[in-house]
């Protein structure tokens, strides 16, 4: 009896015991499944951070191209393609970010394809600026060109004026001029005699006798000799032989022409000029052109 009380209490100390050692068991799995829970929900933030992270990074990236693209360069084929080939990556990796959740092989290599991709995104930035800063110095030099375009053809230009300024003024310095002229009417008879006259009713011709002024640049040779006679009425008396000539930039209607061999020698011309009408009382105004300049003029009274 005394045997049987000695083994209760000892049966009653192990069952105690047993039950300690599975609440120290509950307690140690549920710190493990603490733990392990703490540590998935700390994997969790972890992938969704890089995720955050590597979206903003798509997002910086894809805003450095736009403001690259803004600039409004004329690109090559080349980096044309470059562009659209970044533009295209861009969408993958967004693509692969949406997905969920990632494995840690998805979110490593999510994250080495956003490191190439900002590699190519700086080289292609440098690229285009070096495309602008050439596209600068090809506007320089275009402006340049023009620039010196310019002020060579101001110069050609003010060369031209100065040139035909200097063959006006050979024009001018070369044209036949007056030296002396002296005009006579004169009555020419039935028997072909003449005699000078004074009274206008009696003249049926002029005599008109020049010398030409001494002129070392004009040519030697045949120079056309233009007159028009203006009676005492202002009226200029017309030919139908005269025809019309250019002088001083002017079209103007001849009374008589001819022409005479110039050797610079001082020699006296002298021109006879018949009217076909009864001379006036009044003085006749003879203007002489040669060149396309006037030459000079002389007057003849008549009673």
């Amino acid at each position: 009896m005394e045997n049987q009380q000695e083994q209760t209490p000892k049966k009653n100390s192990n069952v105690i015991y047993f039950l300690i050692l599975v609440i120290i068991a509950l307690l140690g799995t549920d710190v493990y499944l603490y733990l392990k829970k703490n540590k998935a929900d700390d994997r969790i933030v972890y992938v969704n951070d890089q995720k955050t992270r590597l979206e903003t990074e798509l997002d910086s990236l894809e805003a450095q191209i736009a403001q690259v693209n803004a600039g409004r360069v004329r690109m090559t084929s080349e980096m044309q393609a470059k562009n659209d080939s970044l533009q295209a990556k861009i969408k993958v990796l967004r693509s692969e970010l949406a997905k969920g959740k990632l494995t840690a092989a998805e979110l490593s290599k999510a994250q080495e394809d956003v490191k190439q991709l900002r590699y190519f995104v700086t080289k292609y930035t440098a690229d285009i600026e070096e495309l602008k800063k050439q596209n600068q110095d090809l506007t320089i030099e275009r402006d340049t060109l023009r620039t010196n375009l310019t002020t060579v053809a101001a110069k050609a230009s003010d060369l031209e004026k100065q040139n035909q300024d200097l063959n006006t003024k050979v024009q001018v310095a070369s044209a036949l001029k007056v030296g002396a002229i002296n005009i006579v009417g004169y009555k020419v008879k039935s028997n072909g005699k003449e005699s000078d006259e004074t009274k206008a009713k009696n003249v049926n011709k002029l005599k008109i006798a020049f010398t030409v002024a001494g002129n070392q640049v004009a040519a030697k040779g045949t120079h056309d000799i233009f007159f028009r006679i203006i009676d005492p009425t202002g009226n200029l008396i017309t030919a139908t032989d005269g025809g019309t000539f250019s002088a001083d930039d002017t079209e103007l209607q001849a009374t008589y022409r001819t022409s005479i061999d110039f050797n610079d020698d001082g020699k006296t011309y002298v021109v006879d000029w018949m009217s076909q009408q009864p001379f006036q009382k009044g003085t006749y105004t003879i203007l002489m052109y040669a060149d396309g300049y006037t030459m000079g003029k002389g007057t003849l009274f008549l009673k």
